[in-house]
């Protein structure tokens, strides 16, 4: 028997009940891994709140929950090569992260192996937002010289997109509410206050022009990019949907580019990026956790450990 996060219908606010249930198998082509930590993302309390949601993302309800994982192999499938028990994995299973075991079906879900130098909580964060940051920066070609434009630079993604940038070349300007502007300084980035007259605050941070944008939040700052000039073609989003302003590019971690996992724990393992973590919750107080993310005011990430 194990735990695990059971969604049992969509609801807003929604309750995630820990229960057990008899143990996973790995079947032909797919590994078992012993879950320590479970990333958590925007998306996944999206799943749980809306059906069609769910639908597009093909997750069941009732059912598991999250997407994000760090543990080690504890069972090995027929078939399997390159993988062995005990080997330190991280990834990405839709609605099936979060509980002690998980089971992943190799050439479907995402995985890859842990750097030794990476611990778990750190590596659960990475297959959603690693990958739609390098995604996002790969779509609007970012490069030594760029300036760009980061909105919601202090959320999951942003921590990674601004530094992926930095390390471009770019300068950055990061959107944030003012009690973050320290955090996103940190990570390498001019901080700019949201909301109203953010094109004239973008215009006195970078005198001589925006390059490129990326709109991690919704629309207000690939608006506020077209506004400054910035060719749409030039500017991605990755919660706007059919909402994106036209010519803009929507994009997602399914874009990202096959290595891009791989190189995001290389930075980390080198110590040329890092991933703050905000808070770590139980499994037991994984609602807790849920509702932590839904306030907006993350700084990093949240993880929930096994």
């Amino acid at each position: 028997m194990s735990l695990y996060a059971r969604l049992n219908e969509h609801a807003d606010p929604f309750l995630l009940e820990i229960v057990d249930r008899d143990d996973l198998h790995a079947g032909p082509g797919q590994l078992r891994v012993r879950v320590h930590a479970a990333g958590l993302n925007p998306v996944d309390w999206k799943i749980a709140v809306y059906p069609q949601v769910s639908e597009r993302y093909g997750v069941q309800v009732p059912g598991g929950f999250g997407n994000d994982f760090a543990g080690e192999i504890d069972e090995v499938g027929e078939g399997v090569t390159g993988y062995a028990v005990g080997h330190r994995v991280f990834g990405g299973a839709r609605g099936r992260a979060m509980g002690e075991h998980t089971v992943v079906t190799l050439g479907s879900d995402t995985l890859a192996s842990t750097p030794d130098e990476v611990d778990d909580i750190t590596a659960a964060t990475l297959a959603v937002a690693g990958r739609t940051a390098a995604a996002a920066l790969h779509a609007v070609g970012i490069s030594d010289g760029d300036t760009v434009l980061i909105g919601g630079a202090a959320g999951g993604v942003g921590v990674f997109a601004i530094q992926l940038a930095v390390a471009a070349g770019a300068t950055v300007i990061g959107t944030a509410s003012p009690a973050n502007f320290e955090f996103v300084s940190d990570l390498g980035a001019i901080p700019v206050a949201h909301g109203e007259g953010l094109v004239d605050r973008v215009r006195e941070a970078a005198p001589d022009g925006v390059d490129a944008a990326l709109d991690l939040h919704g629309t207000d700052t690939a608006l506020a990019a077209l506004e400054l000039g910035v060719a749409p073609a030039r500017i991605a989003t990755i919660a706007a949907g059919p909402n994106a302003p036209e010519g803009t590019i929507v994009t997602g971690g399914a874009d990202a580019d096959a290595g891009a996992l791989d190189d995001v724990a290389a930075r980390i393992a080198a110590g040329t990026l890092r991933v703050p973590i905000q808070a770590t919750f139980p499994l037991a107080q994984v609602n807790d956790a849920v509702a932590a993310l839904r306030t907006g005011h993350v700084s990093g990430k949240l993880v929930v450990t096994m």
